[in-house]
């Protein structure tokens, strides 16, 4: 199993998808074990987007993340990173494939709606930059066995 962030951005909030998109990752058969709605602080953004903080769009990216609060999530699953990055398609929702979260809700680069780690080391990275080890609720749900094969 693997584990990644996946942050439900401003835009996201600000638009009333959070069920919508949440929706998506269950329908897959993602499971969820860490969630908390929660303002992104100046600091957090800068440990966040550490790569981007001397980048000309920082303060941009910086004043957008802070705008509002944010849904900050858990998810894990076989291939979560990977499956994840799928589902929500394309960076760019201009780009995204009809079908994806950003090809079905997005027009845009920035507010792209959501966010999930691109890597095994920034997943780790990043989970714990938004979630103590005690805030992480492993589960096995029922349904488990409908979802995957045994082996799997």
């Amino acid at each position: 199993m693997e584990r990644t962030l996946v942050l439900l951005k401003p835009d996201c909030v600000q638009r009333r998808l959070m069920g919508k998109i949440i929706s998506r990752f269950e329908d897959k058969g993602l499971n969820i074990i860490a969630a908390k709605f929660m303002h992104v602080t100046p600091d957090l953004a800068k440990q966040h987007y550490a790569e981007h903080v001397e980048k000309p769009f920082y303060p941009g990216l910086e004043a957008f993340i802070t705008g509002a609060p944010v849904m900050a999530m858990v998810i894990e699953g076989l291939e979560v990173i990977r499956v994840v990055r799928d589902i929500l398609g394309a960076t760019s929702g201009l780009k995204a494939a009809a079908g994806t979260i950003r090809g079905d809700f997005s027009s845009s680069r920035q507010m792209n709606l959501v966010h999930a780690s691109d890597g095994p080391e920034a997943s780790a990275r990043e989970i714990a930059l938004y979630f103590k080890p005690d805030e992480i609720c492993e589960y096995e749900p029922t349904l488990t066995p409908w979802l995957k094969a045994g082996d799997e």
